[in-house]
């Protein structure tokens, strides 16, 4: 009688896994690990904006908000290895809001004094070649003196291997398929969104946005959705400009569920979530208004 209860018990854990933060020790299943949850806010719980999502041991980066390498480490001592420093790799910009890049020279710099043997692969709208290349030349005299000092740092390590990319299929290896697509964020010429597809799961990542079909078109299903946000009942309590700008550039929590309605993910996580003064419970119950699916609010390090 044991053993079928122990097989009863794993196949419950297996049907959980799209309901319920997921145990970082599985190495061949997509997941997404929270690095920031932050906005441009100072909040010391919460970094700036970035997520990972982990496939084959490797790790692929959505933004790099202030702290995310630092965050990385935490989240691979807490036992997602592909996020240790040296195996930082791959990021991809949603839009150069500094918020949203604030991190990118730590990404850029920390892995290689930490010995990354590889470049850094940067992925991201029009521009985002020239805040890389100024970055560089910012931090030419470090790097001189870390490569040809004696700390004898390793060349391939500082160098950047930057793609502008347009809507569609940026990123392709064994595991992952990635694709961009186009967001609509206040006055910004280009900002993107991104979807990630490997042979057992989707996830898809908003960054920052208004309301847009896009966002669900890209879903479409999706195991996970990641979504950006503010608080309706926050947001109502604004002055007349503080509406004006939230609403052309970012979603409500009221908006977000008729998008998650149409878009139908397992799993909806709220990320860059602007409170405006409201809770957690206050944004989640503004959310099922429109979806009555799986929703959680994120914080940072949590693994789906």
């Amino acid at each position: 009688m044991a053993i079928p209860a122990l097989a009863l018990a794993r196949a419950l854990v297996l049907a959980s896994v799209l309901q319920s933060p997921a145990t970082p020790t599985v190495a061949d299943t997509m997941r997404l690990v929270l690095l920031g949850t932050g906005t441009p806010l100072a909040d010391p719980d919460r970094s700036g904006p970035a997520v990972a999502i982990v496939v084959n041991g490797d790790a692929y980066i959505v933004d790099a908000g202030p702290g995310i390498v630092r965050r990385a480490a935490a989240a691979a001592r807490a036992g997602t290895a592909a996020l240790s420093v040296r195996n930082l790799r791959r990021v991809f910009i949603t839009h150069l809001h500094s918020d949203h890049t604030l991190g990118l020279p730590d990404l850029m710099l920390s892995p290689a004094v930490l010995h990354r043997n590889a470049p850094l692969e940067v992925y991201g709208p029009p521009g985002i070649k020239h805040m890389v290349d100024a970055i560089l030349d910012a931090y030419r005299e470090d790097i001189r003196l870390r490569i040809d000092g004696l700390e004898h740092g390793e060349p391939a390590g500082y160098r950047m291997d930057v793609h502008e990319v347009v809507p569609g299929v940026v990123y392709r290896d064994s595991s992952v398929t990635v694709t961009a697509f186009r967001v609509e964020h206040g006055s910004w010429p280009y900002a993107y969104g991104y979807r990630f597809q490997s042979a057992d799961r989707t996830i898809v990542v908003s960054g920052d946005t208004r309301p847009t079909d896009a966002v669900a078109e890209a879903c479409g299903g999706c195991d996970i959705l990641v979504h950006e946000v503010y608080a309706q009942q926050g947001f109502d309590r604004l002055p007349a400009s503080g509406k004006a700008y939230h609403a052309s550039f970012h979603t409500s929590a009221v908006e977000l569920g008729r998008i998650a309605a149409r878009a139908r993910p397992k799993l909806l996580v709220l990320y860059h979530q602007l409170f405006f003064g409201s809770t957690d419970e206050e944004i989640l119950r503004e959310v099922r208004e429109g979806f009555p699916g799986r929703v959680v609010s994120g914080k940072d390090l949590e693994v789906y």
